[in-house]
């Protein structure tokens, strides 16, 4: 992954019911989809063929937001966001999100049986995205052979660790527990 910019870029202010108040998951959709509308924020960010490119943004409440470019082919791998709740959004190009459809453990598991009938996927066209809630076991590809994609992230709490994750069919094994500043 390259950083394409270390410094908070604006983005646009909080929705009413975001300020002063914790956010919600709705308030951070809210975000992102602003966010995602703001053709010259989106045009901004720079593209690397070959690694994905991000900017942080200012969210809402105090909450931690990105903007992020995924090159044809890429993704994040299995992970989750621990305890913070959040919500993405498609500004450009079209993301795939497979999820699982599960509440797993928060601590105390390297390796988990998954039940066969907690596969979920989307796909998230340019102005499609969702909210989701703690301990949301994910991963989010951009499978276009040819064609950038460009996203919008919002998550409250700012990300305290992200806990990524391998798989092999029904089996999800807890591979490594990332902090703030492995990836700031």
């Amino acid at each position: 992954m390259s950083v394409s910019s270390p410094s908070a870029s604006p983005a646009p202010s909080a929705s009413p019911a975001a300020v002063g108040s914790t956010p919600t998951q709705a308030d951070l959709l809210d975000f992102v989809r602003r966010t995602a509308a703001d053709a010259e924020l989106i045009a901004s960010l720079p593209l690397d063929p070959e690694g994905r490119t991000w900017v942080r943004l200012n969210g809402p409440g105090g909450s931690e937001a990105w903007l992020i470019g995924w090159p044809p082919g890429t993704g994040t791998g299995w992970h989750d966001h621990a305890d913070s709740v959040g919500a993405f959004l498609t500004a450009a190009g079209e993301l795939t999100e497979n999820s699982l459809a599960a509440r797993l453990p928060s601590d105390g598991w390297k390796t988990l049986e998954l039940t066969e009938d907690v596969d979920r996927e989307r796909r998230l066209p340019a102005g499609q995205g969702r909210a989701f809630g703690r301990h949301h076991v994910h991963e989010v590809l951009n499978e276009s052979p040819d064609r950038h994609a460009i996203s919008v992230h919002a998550y409250y709490p700012p990300l305290p660790q992200i806990r990524r994750y391998s798989r092999a069919g029904q089996v999800l094994r807890l591979e490594q527990v990332e902090r703030p500043e492995d990836w700031q």
